[in-house]
């Protein structure tokens, strides 16, 4: 049987022994022993190359799953989790070229990482404004928006969701309330009812999902979400539009451009 690339235990240490095997996948995977996507060596190998129970080899893979290293695959083993390399450039995803194109944010900045974006689970609904939002949107608590969700994946895979936030008196009676947006998404229309858009602010925190968001997301054990909340300003200074947004905290590299002036 051939040797894996992992040390021996330090029988002197008084680290227990799952975290000291826990602690030598950990560092094979960062120095990328294990790639992205591939397999790690069986529960029976482990076991056998460091002379432990299955017991102990289990509690070591657990607490690499929760750190959202590894992902287990029923009937297949346990794998380094995959982490697609979407960059998303703040100073450049709202760029007026890409709505041009016909292309929203999300589609342009998957495409230039070489994935395919897809998105699925739209709602789209009237209601009341929520207290949040209407102090976002300078409305009153008697008028209403349109909240159109959805969810975003790359490759297959879901990453993102997103619940924005529009004035009804903006958004009904356009492509917005309906389903599929047209070319360039909902910030292209409201630039065609008259709403050049100028500038944007994003208020960004992470934490753990909300099991729903785990769910929907498909999120390992021990991944934590950026939460993003943006509001959209058009140049008479309205704002109008309000983006809530859940994303998986792997599935992106996070790019600010700031002037030095």
């Amino acid at each position: 049987m051939a040797e894996l690339p992992l040390g021996d235990l330090d029988s002197t240490s008084d680290r227990a022994v799952f975290r000291q095997i826990a602690d030598q996948l950990r560092d094979g995977i960062r120095q990328g022993v294990f790639p992205e996507g591939e397999k790690i060596p069986s529960e029976a190998k482990l076991m056998e190359h460091y002379g432990v129970a299955r017991m102990t080899v289990r509690q070591s893979l657990q607490v690499l799953q929760g750190e959202g290293l590894l992902v287990a695959e029923h009937g297949r083993g346990v794998f380094v989790r995959s982490r697609p390399p979407v960059r998303r450039l703040a100073s450049d995803r709202f760029a007026r070229q890409h709505r041009a194109e016909g292309k929203a944010a999300f589609i342009a900045e998957t495409e230039q990482a070489g994935a395919k974006p897809t998105v699925d689970s739209i709602n789209i609904e009237e209601v009341k404004v929520p207290e949040t939002i209407a102090e976002r949107l300078n409305l009153k608590e008697s008028e209403s928006v349109i909240v159109r969700s959805r969810r975003y994946l790359i490759d297959g895979h879901p990453v993102e969701t997103a619940t924005s936030y529009i004035p009804a008196a903006i958004a009904l009676g356009t492509q917005i309330a309906e389903p599929n947006s047209g070319p360039g998404g909902i910030y292209a229309r409201l630039e065609e009812q008259g709403h050049r858009l100028d500038h944007f602010t994003e208020e960004i925190r992470t934490r753990m999902p909300l099991r729903s968001e785990a769910r929907d997301l498909r999120l390992a054990p021990g991944v934590p979400v950026f939460h993003l909340v943006r509001t959209a300003y058009d140049t008479d200074g309205r704002p109008v539009e309000v983006c809530d947004t859940v994303m998986s905290s792997d599935a992106y590299v996070l790019q600010y451009e700031l002037p030095a002036r």
